[in-house]
């Protein structure tokens, strides 16, 4: 069992990286910074970045991570960049030394944040114990945000249930005596099926 999970995870991890390559067909495996980009459908520009050892290792470890970070759930949400999808996101990146990963992260973070991109980023950057926090990077408000984050985490349990062992339909009947549709029960179904999709959660 333990062999067969290995190569699951090893077949998934290949999987996700052509779909990468597919966003940047010249993204190497080598040590650097790599830097994604999205622009939503209000002109809003968001940007992470971050380091790696192997860069095309590390972003196709951000589409299957767990816990998710916060920029994992937004890759869930938007997807990768392609004609159909033109607010996903897009990734390029740049070759460095290993010494050079944290000075070469704090200026790309400091330079697209000048430039008008919203960071997804954590902190601003490094590997140091000193590095600040950034954006989403706030103190807990307390009780209700911890009840919060309960709730988004059952919904994506719950998403993630119904994606691979459970279906759902609606409740009969969908018409009323006269043969039109039920209103209220299509939008509920529709609800439903945007709440596990986790599009009602505000995550960007």
């Amino acid at each position: 069992m333990a062999c067969n999970n290995y190569f699951r995870a090893k077949l998934i991890l290949e999987s996700n990286k052509q779909r990468w390559l597919k966003v940047n067909p010249n993204l190497p495996d080598t040590c650097g910074i790599y830097i994604l980009t999205r622009v939503d459908e209000n002109g809003i520009k968001y940007a992470y970045i971050g380091q790696a050892r192997h860069i095309l290792t590390r972003l196709a470890q951000h589409l299957r991570e767990y816990p998710p970070q916060h920029i994992d759930l937004s890759l869930k949400k938007h997807k990768l960049y392609s004609e159909v999808r033109p607010h996903g996101w897009k990734v390029e990146f740049r070759v460095c030394d290993e010494t050079e990963l944290d000075n070469e992260e704090k200026y790309y973070i400091h330079l697209y944040a000048s430039s008008g991109y919203q960071l997804r980023n954590k902190t601003s950057g490094g590997q140091d114990a000193g590095k600040s926090g950034i954006d989403a990077n706030r103190p807990s408000k307390g009780y209700h945000d911890g009840l919060k984050q309960g709730y988004k985490n059952a919904i994506k349990d719950v998403g993630e249930f119904f994606e691979k062992y459970l279906d759902y339909s609606i409740k009969l009947p969908t018409l009323t005596k006269k043969g039109n549709p039920i209103v209220i029960k299509q939008r509920k179904f529709e609800e439903f099926k945007s709440l596990l999709k986790g599009e009602t959660d505000g995550t960007e």
